[in-house]
């Protein structure tokens, strides 16, 4: 008995509007097909079909796709979204802390480069001995008291009005110099992470926060 004809895969104009919007979110990131798909527990064969249209993602897929681009399943799925506030208000900016370190949003979410306000205090644990090493750029500019920066085989002592701006995947380090901490503004290129994230990380066992690859 012959083998039942399979139905031929979909052409461009039958391509669903998620798969363009994975491509381009994934491109927006900086990150390649492998790199995204190990972020998202996919294979990379299985985010390539869904990417082209040869697959529809499951909820539970939109849902780890959205947390690796740091969107939401509303973009994924091409819902439009309120214009986001291009003004942030010092009153609206609610501290965070983590990990001893405290951090305020100075951006809105959802764009291509995430804005902090970071307090790093003196002797501030286990973050200050994390070497962090990922995709992206990283700009900081020192508000107040001193910041070492651990860049590669360096090592440099920031103050007021010093900045640096670096490669992420040169390996780096932060901690506050001197007994008053640091204050720093903070903007990194790449949204794979919660904004928590950017701070510490996922949470060890036992329910204690530790440092991830994201940066500080």
């Amino acid at each position: 008995m012959p083998a039942a004809a399979q139905a031929p895969g979909p052409g461009p104009g039958d391509l669903p509007s998620v798969a363009p919007t994975l491509r381009a979110l994934r491109h927006r990131t900086g990150l390649t097909l492998e790199a995204a798909a190990r972020a998202a527990d996919l294979s990379p064969a299985h985010l390539s079909r869904l990417e082209t249209g040869h697959r529809q993602p499951s909820l539970p897929v939109l849902l780890g796709l959205a947390r690796v681009y740091g969107t939401t399943v509303s973009e994924l799925l091409g819902e439009t979204t309120p214009d986001r506030e291009a003004v942030v208000r010092a009153s609206a900016a609610a501290e965070t802390r983590a990990g001893g370190w405290s951090y305020w949003p100075a951006g809105a979410p959802g764009r291509a480069m995430q804005a902090l306000r970071v307090r790093i205090p003196h002797s501030g644990g286990p973050q200050d001995q994390v070497v962090r090493v990922h995709p992206g750029e990283e700009w900081l500019h020192v508000l107040a008291g001193g910041l070492r920066l651990h860049l590669g085989d360096t090592s440099h002592v920031l103050g007021p009005g010093d900045s640096a701006h670096f490669d992420s995947l040169t390996p780096h380090r932060l901690a506050a110099e001197g007994p008053d901490g640091a204050e720093l503004l903070f903007v990194h290129t790449l949204l794979q992470s919660p904004t928590a994230a950017l701070c510490l990380g996922p949470e060890a066992p036992g329910g204690h926060p530790t440092p991830s690859g994201a940066t500080s």
